[in-house]
């Protein structure tokens, strides 16, 4: 977890932040929101909320009383205490990938994703500083059955490594089950509901509609006071308006509708603003990833956030690229600066993404590891205006003419004082090319090779690992039948 105390680009007048909040109050009122789960209409019913078949229409006071229930920031517990982070405030968290089907490296080329590739992934996770949380389906592990899958992804995170996670969320018994396992390594339920130990991302079917088995997680997981990224899926032009206003209005009112009705269910619930805006190429109706639209949306989406005094999930190293190559490092810093300028509590994607989440990259996942470990630099070591950042006593010493290389001032400071890649090359060509000539994807595959070689593994209570194969054989022979 990183301590971002840069001021938080605004990019909205406080005058358009309120026409966008007003426009997402009339959407609310005035189009509503369908909810495919009848236990979430019941309780919007109960509530007084009007309703027409799955369409609800909500009264916009009551939405802001809801949503002020919900923490500024909160904490997730790891099984590690010392990993445990804080979401919301100037925090900022990162997670990798989530949700490609497949996976690729250079050696072995575009491919389905096993659950070895998972395994891979939070390995890959746990041996870096720079991910703090293990993430969710960092890959669909596709050599395992649909049905049981989620038990061995569940498993992979809580065994291979000691940071928070991410919960399943395609059918409210996945979360059940999540819940379950979390409570088994983390002292039982009762102290995963004073501190949440999962936090899972429920996206919105986008335009104004939450699916059934999105909100089965969603109510899950908020019975056990787990908090919930509530993030509308928006390809503007496709899913919502080319006007880009309008589109944040849009979110908005669907990211509001979904946190109304988890402090609806237990008030107090951590929730998480969300957001995955970008646009749609509109000459072949892809979508595009690390576009000026993207990052116009992460940061005035952000801004929304913060009117509502909620945590915010938004950015990542994202990208519609095939390859780690030139256009993938572009396109995912035209995400990652304002990810970090607009202050950015929770980022998913933050390492690893390739052709518009459809592929997980190990080499990439190292680039990105590069560039958060720069961002990482400049949060945290800033720029020091001290008696050594000064460096009046090296002015001194060299005076007009000379140099300081060798001064005293330099020579306390010469390996500690600036940033070391961990792929990039400052060598001149001549060393470089006798070296091997390696670009940066043939270094990152030297990298996350060693990587998971040296992988720290955390260990696990013998004991707790017994429960948890138990009770996943249990349930793989209830899911099963």
């Amino acid at each position: 977890m990183w301590k971002n105390r840069l001021q938080p680009y605004e990019i909205l007048s406080g005058e358009e932040v309120e026409t966008i909040h007003q426009q997402a109050m009339t959407i609310l009122e005035e189009i509503g929101v369908d909810f495919l789960h009848p236990r979430a209409r019941d309780l919007f019913k109960g509530a007084g909320m009007k309703l027409e078949d799955d369409r609800v229409r909500f009264d916009r006071g009551w939405v802001l009383e809801m949503v002020a229930k919900a923490p500024e920031t909160f904490e997730l517990q790891a099984r590690n205490p010392e990993r445990s982070v804080t979401i919301g405030g100037d925090n900022m968290v990162n997670a990798p990938v989530y949700g490609p089907p497949f996976i690729t490296d250079l050696e072995r080329g575009r491919r389905g994703a096993t659950i070895e590739d998972f395994n891979n992934f939070d390995k890959l996770a746990q041996a870096v500083d720079q991910i703090h949380c293990a993430g969710g389906t960092t890959v669909e592990p596709e050599d395992l059955p649909l049905s049981t899958r989620h038990l061995d992804m569940v498993y992979s995170h809580l065994r291979w490594t000691d940071k928070p996670f991410m919960g399943s969320v395609i059918a409210a018994e996945n979360a059940r089950d999540t819940v379950e396992m979390a409570a088994i390594v983390l002292g039982g339920r009762a102290s995963i509901e004073k501190t949440p130990a999962v936090i899972s991302l429920i996206n919105v079917n986008s335009p104004l509609r939450y699916d059934d088995r999105m909100l089965g997680a969603l109510l899950e997981y908020s019975d056990a006071g787990q908090p919930c990224i509530v993030t509308p899926f928006l390809m503007a032009g496709a899913m919502s308006p080319m006007g880009l206003a309008g589109t944040v209005a849009q979110q908005t009112a669907e990211a509001l509708a979904g946190i109304a009705l988890v402090q609806l269910i237990r008030p107090g619930t951590p929730s998480v603003y969300g957001s995955f805006l970008t646009n749609t190429d509109m000459q072949s109706g892809s979508p595009a990833f690390g576009t000026p639209e993207s990052a116009l949306g992460i940061m005035a989406s952000a801004q929304m956030a913060r009117h509502y005094r909620l945590p915010f999930r938004g950015g990542g190293a994202l990208t519609s690229s095939k390859a780690p190559d030139a256009q993938a490092a572009y396109e995912s810093m035209m995400c990652m600066w304002p990810t970090v300028l607009g202050r950015v509590n929770f980022v998913l994607h933050a390492a690893g993404w390739l052709e518009s989440a459809l592929l997980a990259s190990y080499e990439k996942f190292v680039i990105d590891v590069e560039a958060l470990r720069m961002f990482e630099w400049m949060l945290t070591k800033g720029l020091p205006v001290d008696e050594e950042g000064l460096a009046m006593d090296a002015l001194r010493e060299v005076g007009p003419g000379g140099h300081f290389l060798g001064s005293e001032h330099t020579m306390r400071n010469y390996r500690t004082g600036f940033y070391r890649p961990l792929v990039s090359s400052t060598d001149n060509f001549d060393r470089w090319n006798r070296k091997g000539a390696m670009t940066a994807d043939k270094v990152a595959l030297e990298k996350w090779k060693q990587l998971l070689a040296d992988y720290p593994d955390p260990g696990i209570d013998p004991g707790i690992d017994e429960q948890l194969k138990e009770f996943i054989a249990r349930r793989r022979k209830e899911l099963e039948a």
